[in-house]
């Protein structure tokens, strides 16, 4: 499963509230459960971060692939606002769905409740896709990815 990972999983491993989750995302990304995707936008969100995060970022970036951001996403990201999913003051958001979406990702995992994981925002971006020639894509936070062991 190719799994695009926003910038909040990374900062999210350093997150009380978030830790645990983002931790076991990354240990069966680091198994092979799942191929990791990321972008340039992760990239540049992740610089002015703590160095913890950076030094974490850097050692996953090297297991995953990074999307660069193109044409294609950036046209994507002007529907889902056009469309009204997200207005522009979430123009990053918009562009780690798009960038996730134009890579043919499964799944884009966030802690991003509020513009990207939500249950009103999810079935948008859906169509949005579907009216403009993609795939849907699957939404979720980690907690919903991980494995718990079960079969």
């Amino acid at each position: 499963m190719r799994i695009y990972a926003d910038t909040s999983i990374f900062g999210g491993v350093f997150d009380k509230e978030f830790s645990n989750p983002s931790k076991q995302f990354f240990e069966e990304v680091s198994a092979g459960r799942f191929e990791l995707m990321t972008s340039a936008l992760v990239e540049a969100e992740i610089e002015p971060a703590p160095e913890a995060v950076r030094m974490f970022f850097a050692k996953y970036a090297e297991l995953a692939n990074i999307v660069d951001i193109g044409r294609e996403a950036l046209d994507l990201r002007l529907e889902y606002i056009g469309s009204g999913v997200v207005t522009d003051k979430s123009m990053d958001d918009a562009l780690h769905v798009a960038l996730a979406t134009v890579s043919c990702c499964d799944f884009i995992v966030s802690w991003n409740f509020k513009h990207i994981v939500h249950f009103d925002k999810i079935p948008k971006y859906n169509a949005v896709n579907v009216l403009n020639g993609y795939s849907p894509i699957g939404i979720f936070s980690p907690l919903e990815v991980i494995n718990y062991g079960n079969p």
